[in-house]
């Protein structure tokens, strides 16, 4: 066997590769899986069991950013930045938005130029039915249904 001699070019490069590596395995924003709540009410836990405390409530269509998972359950992080757990079978990749402004305003169609059907305050979940240009057409879990702006929501 013959003694291999390391230059240190070769260890930069030794170094880059395993950085590499580590950073295509690694969960960041880029990889987050966007999910959404499947059922009408949810709790979000603490923890990954139903041992662990409820710390909030979640509506049906809330949107959220999978961090990772441990068994069946599901880490995440919502649109304000808030993380949890949720069961798996809780949550599936039907597209949805939630309200990111204080008010937005709910269109009957895609233009500033039509009535405005209802407003929904910050963080009010909807089902995305439908896109045209920066126009997102929703659906909220009661059947509300109407055209928001992308800038609206998250």
């Amino acid at each position: 066997m013959r003694n291999r001699k390391f230059t240190f070019p070769m260890m930069v490069f030794a170094a880059a590769l395993v950085l590499s590596a580590a950073l295509l395995v690694m969960p960041g924003d880029a990889a987050a899986e966007r999910l959404s709540l499947a059922v009408n009410v949810a709790n979000v836990r603490s923890g990954p069991g139903t041992d662990y405390p409820v710390l909030w409530r979640m509506e049906k269509y809330t949107p959220i950013r999978a961090i990772s998972r441990h068994g069946d359950w599901v880490f995440f992080e919502d649109y304000e930045k808030t993380r949890g757990w949720l069961h798996g079978d809780l949550v599936d990749k039907t597209p949805t938005v939630i309200t990111s402004a204080e008010l937005s305003n709910i269109r009957s169609s895609p233009s500033t130029d039509h009535e405005v059907i209802f407003q929904a305050e910050r963080g009010v979940p909807f089902k995305v039915t439908g896109r045209r240009g920066a126009w997102i057409n929703i659906q909220h879990a009661d059947g509300d249904k109407g055209w928001i702006h992308e800038s609206l929501v998250w």
